[in-house]
């Protein structure tokens, strides 16, 4: 009896061992070791950009580069083209601990201010309590009297709200509006109301951190040039629908109640634009109306503070108005009209106001690629300033003298990424551009005062940052410090692959990452993990150089391929036909281009295994990452979808509105008198995933945090009761507390996706038995 059962243990242990035994083991001793050192560790602490401060209104500036050898301070001359240190750090260290008596680390130093002199050979800086003046010329340093500073009561700083002159101060109360004088130059500080009509959900305070009744509050009124006149957009959500979370974990469960928006709702925020005058103390409301449940949307003042430049966007968001408004007549002037269908893209616009409106730059999609017109301050078209089967970008400087602009522009070189920033210039009053920056990279530019250089930090995800002074033409006047990585390579980081492969109609290239582990062998076959958000208004695929980028890095060290691919439909970057194609579809546009790509990585590696497909996506990738999974459930066999907006039809109105489309109904209705009068309804349908969710053949991991304000809870409880019914097997992690962001969770939600993966895609269940989430061998 003894022996048989002898024998029945053994089977049944080596059966336990046979079901048990891994495809692959994930290497999460790898994946720990890559988040100490790349996400907020110590080889993230190498500067890949660089922040200028201009020195006493000058193009000379100085900036501070961070290495793992320490912080150190360059003071650089344009015109002069140069650039040198500040100050040798040893040299500062040993000169503060002679007049302090005190250890300075010269690797520790660290300033955020310095007060140059009027001939910039000498800064003073504070260094604990105490303030300095160092002289460049003699390198000396001494101790001077430290500036008094006005003591203010931490929460004065949130509310002050100055006028253009310093002599004002705009702040709320109790949901109203108040001026009062600035004691510091003399002004009388009595506390005058403006506005009578505030009250909840009609209210002139931000309160975004709450309410607090006879509390100065801040204020999204924004004062005009003139320092007299005011504008305020008011948001009336009085009539908006209730929405709800639970707070969980307060002393008792508490209902947390929101207002919010549906898509096709009948009831929405009307925007009025309140024009309010300091002086005569009045507060009144322009006549902007045009469209039912319109948008506003300010962009400019006049120098003199007499006109105010507004937009007004229509609520099926495919026709827009420029106007002005006199702030002292309140007459509207519509100056430009425009009809883009089926939307215009709120994400890429852009409208410059020059010379007190006498020149209006406006971006327009009329072509099918956004580019720039030049208006008169009548609304009448002057010149096209750009054209051309590429893009152009929003405005980062303007040469007023010159009637010069200069701006990013993308696609304009087929050989390039069509997402990378490149730097171009225009003229006003002609149509044509030059392109500034030339390296095949992604470009992020800062000008200084003068117009007359720039300064352009570059790289892509296989290229390591450079950041270059340049005049406005682009010559290179210096280069910049290089970030020091020999210490990453060292601990076996390494770079992303960039790729290009075909969106599902075998014509449009779409561009990729692509990250594989440290340790990866070209013998051996891996899973892929495809990490997605499909915009549609912007989508994420990095572009430049990061350490770590969204889990990718790490995740890849468990023994994965990574990618992030494009999708059509994901950006305004690459023109409007492009950019449209997810119109009216949002749920499905994305997914046959993501399913192709892989399928055409595969093919040209033997390293990825086609039958081991998984897909990760937080928000908008949430609600992808769950359609994928359900729409093609033989090829996608593991899922982790985090806070996804599951069901568009209760998702926030002006994006479902925009992207996916709304319909508007007009009526004539007639009263008890026959009068006419038109009323205007709006029908919105969105297909959802809780329609699908009985297709899931795989692993599907829901996430949600239970506070969510963004994309309710309720989005993901739908799609767990679909599946429910649907008699399916999912897995699904509720965060307590948590809002659209995991927050302290993050890194619990973290470790349990890997070991969702790593359990659906290398085989590896050990994390089954595992009873510590921080466990990693």
């Amino acid at each position: 009896m003894g022996y048989k059962i002898g024998i029945l243990l053994a089977l049944f242990v080596g059966g336990l061992v046979t079901v048990a035994k891994p495809q692959q083991l994930a290497n999460y001793e790898l994946v720990e070791k890559f988040n100490a050192f790349t996400a907020g560790g110590k080889l993230s602490e190498n500067s890949f950009g660089l922040h200028p401060r201009e020195i006493n209104d000058t193009d000379n500036f100085w900036f501070d580069y961070r290495t793992s050898a320490g912080r150190f301070y360059y003071y650089v001359t344009p015109d002069k083209g140069k650039q040198e240190l500040l100050f040798d750090n040893d040299e500062m260290a040993m000169a503060l601990s002679e007049l302090t008596r005190e250890r300075v680390d010269p690797k520790g130093l660290r300033f955020y201010d310095f007060k140059f002199s009027k001939d910039q050979k000498s800064f003073t800086f504070e260094h604990g309590n105490k303030a300095y003046e160092y002289n460049r010329i003699t390198r000396k340093l001494k101790e001077v009297e430290k500036e008094n500073k006005k003591t203010m009561d931490e929460y004065d700083y949130l509310y002050m709200n100055y006028s253009p002159d310093k002599k004002y101060i705009l702040f709320a109360k109790n949901h109203n509006l108040y001026v009062k004088g600035n004691k510091e130059l003399g002004v009388d500080t009595t506390e005058v109301q403006l506005t009578f009509d505030g009250m909840p959900l009609y209210t002139y305070a931000d309160e975004r951190d709450g309410f607090y009744p006879d509390r100065e509050m801040s204020t999204n009124a924004r004062w005009c040039k003139d320092s007299r006149h005011v504008y305020f957009v008011m948001e009336d959500e009085r009539k908006l629908q209730d929405f709800w979370v639970i707070n969980s974990l307060s002393d008792k469960p508490e209902l947390v109640k929101y207002k919010y928006e549906y898509p096709g709702d009948k009831h929405v925020t009307q925007n009025e634009l309140v024009i309010i005058d300091v002086v005569e103390k009045t507060a009144r409301k322009a006549n902007v109306g045009k469209w039912p449940d319109q948008y506003i949307m300010v962009f400019s003042t006049s120098s003199k503070g007499d006109l105010i430049f507004f937009e007004r966007t229509k609520r099926t968001w495919d026709e827009v108005d420029v106007c002005s408004v006199n702030t002292s007549t309140l007459e509207v002037k519509e100056l430009i009209h425009e009809v883009d269908k089926p939307y215009r893209d709120v994400h890429a616009r852009n409208v410059e106001v020059l010379n007190d409106g006498k020149d209006i730059l406006f971006r327009s999609e009329r072509t099918g690629w956004g580019h720039y017109y030049h208006y008169d301050g009548n609304g009448n078209l002057k010149n096209t300033i750009t054209s051309g089967a590429w893009v152009s970008g929003h405005i980062v400087a303007i040469d007023t003298l010159k009637r010069e602009i200069y701006f990013y522009g993308y696609g304009g070189d087929p050989k390039m990424d069509p997402c990378y920033y490149q730097l171009y210039k225009s003229h006003i009053d002609r149509e044509g551009v030059t392109r500034i920056t030339k390296e095949d990279a992604q470009h992020q530019v800062h000008f200084l005062k003068s117009r007359r250089y720039f300064i352009d930090s570059f790289s892509r995800v296989d290229m390591e940052p450079r950041t270059l002074l340049k005049d406005n033409t682009g010559k290179v006047i210096l280069e910049f410090p290089k970030p020091d990585l020999a210490q990453v390579y060292a601990e076996g980081w390494r770079k992303p692959e960039r790729f290009v492969v075909k969106a599902a109609d075998n014509v449009t290239d779409l561009y990729g990452v692509m990250w594989k582990p440290s340790n990866f062998d070209p013998e051996k076959k891996y899973p892929i993990v495809s990490i997605v958000y499909p915009g549609p208004y912007y989508g994420f695929v990095p572009t430049n150089f990061t350490l770590d980028n969204s889990y990718c890095t790490r995740m890849a060290q468990l023994g994965f391929i990574v990618i992030t691919v494009g999708h059509r439909g994901d950006t305004p970057m690459r023109g409007k036909v492009y950019h449209r194609y997810g119109y009216n579809h949002m749920r499905d546009y994305p997914l046959a281009d993501d399913k192709y790509a892989i399928e055409q990585l595969a093919q040209c590696h033997s390293f990825i295994d086609i039958d081991r497909v998984g897909i990760y996506g937080h928000s908008g990738g949430g609600l992808m990452a769950a359609a994928a999974i359900c729409t093609y459930p033989d090829f996608y066999k593991a899922a982790v979808s985090c806070s996804g907006n599951h069901d568009n039809n209760i998702y926030n109105r002006g994006w479902g509105e925009c992207y996916n489309g709304v319909k508007e109904v007009e009526k004539v209705v007639k009263d008890s008198l026959g009068n006419e009068t038109k009323e205007y309804e709006y029908k919105f349908s969105v297909k959802s995933n809780a329609e699908i969710a009985k297709n899931l053949k795989g692993h599907l991991m829901l996430v949600t945090g239970d506070m969510d304000k963004n994309v309710n809870p309720a989005h993901t409880y739908r799609m767990a009761q679909a599946l429910i019914e649907a008699g399916k097997d999912f897995d699904m992690l509720v965060i307590p507390g948590a809002g659209h962001g995991y927050g302290s969770a993050d890194k619990y939600f973290e470790k349990k996706m890997y070991r969702f993966f790593a359990k659906h895609l290398l085989g590896d269940t050990r994390a089954d038995y595992w009873g510590d989430i921080n466990r990693n061998k």
